[in-house]
């Protein structure tokens, strides 16, 4: 969201009021007519656009635990799956088979498993 539209009408309000009260004090009775009928309309503009920065202001901070707890849980997800990955390559994809027929062909026939491809 850009905060540019509410920094330009607060601008133009308060030198608004500025110009209308200046004018009132040295007896500029068009000038201080004209940016008195202006300044309600942009007064009224002011106040609407920093009601609703306020609005989104507090509805992004309400929203963002609940994305956060996403974030956290995503990328907990991804390290868990990263640290399997790495201990899957630290065993280089070999498995270990067990059952009758992985007994092992070994002189001593100690060994009970066969490592399958």
């Amino acid at each position: 969201m850009s905060h540019r539209p509410l920094v330009l009408v607060s601008g133009l309000t308060v030198g608004d009021y500025l110009l209308w009260n200046w004018s009132l004090n040295n007896g500029h009775d068009v000038l201080a007519l004209i940016s008195g009928l202006t300044l309600p309309p942009l007064a009224v503009g002011c106040l609407w656009l920093l009601a609703l920065s306020l609005a989104r202001l507090i509805a992004y901070t309400a929203r963002r635990p609940a994305a956060r707890s996403r974030h956290v849980a995503r990328s907990a997800a991804l390290r868990r799956r990263a640290l399997e990955h790495s201990e899957g390559l630290g065993r280089a994809g070999v498995t270990v088979a067990s059952g009758p027929d992985a007994q092992g062909s070994g002189a001593d026939g100690a060994s009970a498993r066969k490592i399958a491809a």
